[in-house]
């Protein structure tokens, strides 16, 4: 088994005795709005006053919540009080109609107060152009205040905010499409005076927000440029559970908050990075190679089968039915074997990177065990393998796989029509045909470096694909496998460029999006004189190798 250091590791963190008391107590007859509707922390995050201003925070502190207030009393000021307009910027646009909710909720109280006008929350469209003057259509949402201020929440990042003419607010920078993009953006518009106040739960060491943050602690912005950070802790120390009480109706207790407190801290399970990065704003190490040795090594627990096919060129001349009945052949004698080690009381799902040239093609197997634990019990790698063959034994060993969940397949480029074909033979709630991107690899291969991180994952002991994870590096803050030129490789013959990497990580983001199938259970043939039973998935009309139904 894989060391579990982590997960002890983690209990350790959340031991409630060592935490600062005024963490663990509830002073007597505490009222958490005695000092008004925001909390300590809130209210020093808005007293931080500069023209760039960062707020790197844990996850539901109130920043947000707070910063939609005071914007709310800035967009109904005249201007000779410090009126302006506000525009909000957050990283999806369910984000920004939350934050002009807020907005719109502050503004009805301050409307009533004053006597003042106010629109109620308007959509309309917002004209967007870039420095090249080419222009598209955003989804904006607007309240409009007598003053002649107006608070403007957009659904995505701009390509060009700079002649945006008031003070922008940034947030989750960190999880931005283009992170290092809006920002540049953002700090433009303090040439023309602006003010930019940027939020974010931090999203590793080497993302543009944490070297903003770095940047602006170390001077690089002058003296007006600020940071001020929240943590989780810091807001249970400033009354958050005693607000969740009385939102939710619950009764305060000291033993109530060690449960609740607990609770959020163990959800993150062995994730001990990433319950520092979103609760204690400590950002996870990143840089370079994604996933160091050391995890590498630990996820390495024993020697397990990776079978190799290598092809002539030539193979792919000879007639189809010669070239099917070697690959029957080969499959029965090779694959056999591995099939009788799947245990039929796990789930399944795979992962598969194409290739058919000079590149491996890659079939990586995933067991999802009772934990949750996922563990890859083989590997089949296969170079210059016709399309067909590649075709006879992917379909083999899904047809092999207990419990199968579904699959995930590269399809991008070549890799299109070998990943259409399997989903038309499996079904295509089962088969998830992946383009792979910057923003696939954005949103994805972080969840499978986490996964080595924390020692939630286990693959069999190999050099090559050991050499395989290595190839996993930042690429202006998105882990992903950086493609070499062809012209830089000594030899490209014998080059491997992360291929398993790819293929590993297509089969995380199935066990993540498992298809809900139904199983029966059939006796079916797996080798010479042998029989055992196996689920076989019991919808979906279609009849193949393995009697899958």
């Amino acid at each position: 088994m894989a060391n579990m250091e982590p997960l002890a590791d983690t209990q350790r963190v959340i031991d409630w005795d060592e935490l600062p008391e005024q963490v663990r107590s509830i002073p007597e007859g505490f009222n958490p709005l005695d000092k008004g509707v925001l909390m300590k922390h809130q209210v020093e995050w808005l007293a931080t006053q500069g023209s760039l201003v960062a707020g790197p925070k844990g996850r539901r502190t109130g920043f947000t919540f707070a910063q939609a207030l005071d914007d709310t009393v800035t967009a109904s000021s005249r201007k000779s009080a410090g009126g302006d307009n506000i525009y909000y910027i957050g990283d999806t646009k369910e984000k920004g109609l939350e934050f002009v909710g807020y907005v719109a909720t502050f503004a009805r109280v301050i409307a009533q107060a004053q006597g003042d006008g106010v629109s109620g929350i308007e959509q309309y469209i917002f004209k967007d152009q870039d420095d090249d003057g080419n222009s598209r259509d955003i989804t904006a949402y607007r309240i409009r205040f007598a003053s002649g201020f107006r608070v403007v929440a957009l659904s995505s990042r701009p390509a060009n905010i700079r002649g945006l003419q008031g003070k922008v607010r940034i947030d989750e920078a960190a999880f931005h499409a283009d992170v290092q993009g809006v920002l540049d953006a953002a700090t433009a518009l303090l040439i023309w005076g602006g003010e930019i106040r940027v939020i974010s739960t931090h999203n590793g060491k080497n993302n543009p927000f944490n070297q903003l943050i770095k940047d602006i602690e170390s001077g690089r912005y002058g003296d007006d440029a600020k940071v001020y950070t929240a943590t989780f802790d810091d807001a249970v120390a400033n009354g958050l559970y005693e607000r969740v009480c009385l939102m939710r109706g619950w009764e305060m207790s000291e033993k109530g908050k060690k449960a609740w407190y607990t609770r959020i801290r163990a959800a993150y399970g062995p994730r001990k990075a990433a319950m520092r990065e979103e609760l204690d704003a400590i950002p996870r190490d990143g840089g370079g190679v994604c996933i160091p040795g050391v995890w590498i090594e630990r996820a390495m627990p024993e020697d397990r089968p990776v079978v190799r096919l290598a092809l002539p060129e030539d193979f792919a001349l000879k007639p189809e039915d010669e070239r099917r009945a070697w690959c029957d052949e080969w499959i029965e004698k090779n694959l056999t074997p591995l099939f009788e080690l799947l245990d039929p009381k796990d789930d399944y799902v795979f992962g598969s990177d194409f290739a058919r040239h000079r590149d491996f093609s890659i079939f990586c197997p995933l067991a999802v065990k009772k934990d949750m634990r996922r563990t890859v019990p083989w590997v089949i790698e296969m170079h210059k393998v016709p399309t067909r063959q590649q075709e006879q034994i992917i379909w083999a060993c899904i047809d092999a796989l207990f419990r199968f969940g579904g699959g995930a397949m590269d399809a991008t480029g070549p890799g299109q029509t070998i990943a259409e074909y399997t989903a038309d033979k499996f079904g295509h709630e089962a088969i998830h045909q992946v383009n792979l991107s910057r923003a696939w690899y954005g949103e994805h291969m972080r969840r499978l470096v986490d996964a080595f991180e924390d020692g939630a994952i286990e693959i069999p002991n190999d050099r090559s694909l050991e050499g395989d994870l290595r190839a996993i590096e930042e690429s202006d803050g998105i882990p992903m496998v950086v493609k070499a030129r062809r012209k830089d490789i000594k030899d490209p013959e014998l080059y491997r460029h992360g291929d398993f990497a790819v293929a590993l990580a297509l089969a995380w983001y199935a066990s993540l999006n498992r298809s809900v199938l139904k199983y029966a259970y059939q006796s079916v043939r797996v080798g010479p004189g042998h029989r055992h039973a196996r689920p076989v998935r019991a919808t979906g009309g279609f009849k193949g190798r393995g009697g899958l139904l």
